[in-house]
C-alpha cells in the first residue's frame, strides 16, 4: 500500500515533466498500462519505450493540472490534465483519470480513462 507521501512524489514528478523518470521510479518491473479499452502494455521497459515514443511525437508536453488524488488501500485514482503541443504548433488538452493498483511503493497496474475525441480538438491559439 502506498503512502500519501509516495503518491505525492509521483504527482510531483509528473507535474515536473519527468514522465520517463516517473515510470522508472514508481512502476514495478512487471507493471501494466492500458488506455481505455486498448491493449494492455506489459513490463516497465515497454512502458518507458511507449512514453518515449509519445514524447518524440510532440514538441512539448506539460501537466497543467493534477488532482484530486484518491487513495484507498492499494487503489489510487489521479486526475491528470495534459497540454500537448505538436510539431506544427497545435495544442491539445487531455483530461483523464488514472486508476492505479499499487504493490507496496510501486504501481503494478494502471488504466487510463478519457474521451479520445478530445485529442482531435486543437485549442484556439491566443
Amino acid at each position: 500500500m502506498p503512502t500519501r507521501e509516495r503518491v505525492q512524489e509521483l504527482v510531483a514528478a509528473v507535474k515536473g515533466g519527468r514522465y520517463v523518470e516517473a515510470i522508472e521510479a514508481f512502476y514495478a518491473e512487471d507493471a501494466t498500462m492500458q488506455e481505455n479499452l486498448g491493449a494492455e502494455r506489459r513490463g516497465r521497459q515497454a512502458l518507458i519505450a511507449g512514453e518515449k515514443a509519445v514524447l518524440e511525437r510532440l514538441s512539448a508536453m506539460e501537466t497543467s493540472e493534477a488532482g484530486p488524488v484518491f487513495i484507498d488501500g492499494d487503489q489510487v485514482v489521479i486526475r491528470w490534465v495534459f497540454q500537448m503541443t505538436s510539431p506544427d504548433g497545435g495544442v491539445r488538452r487531455m483530461d483523464e483519470l488514472a486508476l492505479q493498483t499499487w504493490r507496496g511503493d510501486r504501481i503494478v497496474k494502471e488504466r487510463f480513462y478519457y474521451d479520445p475525441g478530445q485529442l482531435a480538438a486543437t485549442l484556439p491559439q491566443p
